[in-house]
């Protein structure tokens, strides 16, 4: 299987070309879901098992079950955890709710919110504490949105596309701001922003992009995968919210077909049905070893000739959550759990 930059399609018949995989650059795992994997992997590691994490600690299946089988226990709800042990909260975020319940329940915590999750969770703060109306952009029920609302419930309404803004009502037009989940499809959210501009003419942007630079880059390329190619199969989970928006900016963009998929064998060979140029890309909670599995399964049936489609760099690092460098956690979670002052878990 070789790997050669992306070219422009040739005008011969689509039978007479080769068949191909366009392979997005970049794809998988960001900067937040990498700290986030390591995060349970560090905390094992350290402190052994169980370390207790709530809600999936990235949206992947196959994550979630290796670091089950290494000794990660994943819950709903901190109460569900027993007193005297650790817990960590997911790449998603938690409201302020949720690490009083841990505080409550005698729990020892590691906190492994992607960096740019918390600058949203700042940005509510600082907007509510100045008396502003919080437009936040978002998925009902998604877990960024629950963790972000609850920054600020008072100050927080949620918009889920423009179908929504007509119900908006604020108290007061010339002080409201927008704020956005940060793995939403960027150009659906400007057409809720424009949108909510037109109905609030003196709306504040955030200081900075709220969709993460991950999201946009995955975005960026599948666009440029679906102008080549007439299938794209993006690698990714059914609850991850970055991966669906992919398979949804293909289809906006014109490829006449694509799907998310878990896992290689997910694939139904009639997708592949006259199609020579394939695109493929992943989710930013993807590992890559489900995107070398898939590529094995395209060369199996001809799709051998696998091209380069770099859209981007990406170089963009985050140190590991600051409670991991406390190598006394484990002791200080059964001191919690005995009973002993909360002031034990300090550093």
């Amino acid at each position: 299987m070789t790997a050669t930059p992306a070219s422009t399609p040739e005008s011969a018949p689509a039978t007479n070309r080769p068949k191909r995989v366009l392979l997005a650059a970049p794809r998988g795992y960001c900067a937040g879901v990498d700290r986030a994997v390591i995060a349970v992997e560090k905390a094992l590691e350290q402190y052994g098992a169980p370390i207790y994490v709530r809600h999936e600690i990235v949206h992947n299946k196959y994550v979630v079950q290796t670091l089950e089988r290494k000794g990660a226990i994943f819950v709903d709800q901190a109460t569900e955890v027993p007193p005297g042990n650790i817990v960590m909260f997911s790449a998603h975020g938690v409201a302020p709710t949720v690490h009083e319940e841990a505080r409550q329940g005698r729990l020892a915590t590691i906190d492994a919110t992607c960096p740019l999750v918390t600058k949203v969770h700042k940005e509510a703060v600082r907007f509510a504490n100045e008396d502003f109306d919080i437009l936040l952009i978002g998925h009902e029920g998604h877990e960024e949105v629950i963790g972000t609302s609850g920054e600020a419930p008072d100050h927080i309404q949620l918009v889920d596309g423009p179908g929504d803004v007509a119900k908006i009502e604020v108290r007061d037009p010339s002080r409201v701001v927008w704020l956005s989940q940060t793995t939403l499809s960027v150009d659906e959210t400007m057409e809720t922003v424009d949108a909510l501009k037109e109905k609030f003419p003196q709306l504040i942007s955030p200081p900075s992009d709220d969709i993460c630079y991950a999201t946009q880059n995955r975005q960026i390329a599948i666009k440029e995968l679906a102008g080549q190619a007439e299938l794209v199969i993006v690698v990714g989970s059914k609850n991850s919210s970055n991966s669906i928006r992919m398979v949804e900016v293909a289809k906006q963009a014109g490829v006449p077909a694509a799907y998310l998929v878990d896992f290689a064998s997910e694939i139904d060979e009639a997708w592949l049905e006259g199609v020579t140029s394939v695109g493929l890309s992943s989710g930013a909670s993807v590992p890559d070893i489900l995107v070398q599995e898939v590529l094995e399964w395209l060369g199996e049936r001809g799709y051998a000739d696998v091209e380069i489609v770099k859209t981007a760099d990406e170089s963009l690092t985050f140190s590991l959550p600051k409670e991991l460098r406390n190598k006394d956690l484990r002791a200080v979670a059964e001191k919690l759990g005995a009973g002993e002052p909360a002031a034990a878990a300090k550093e």
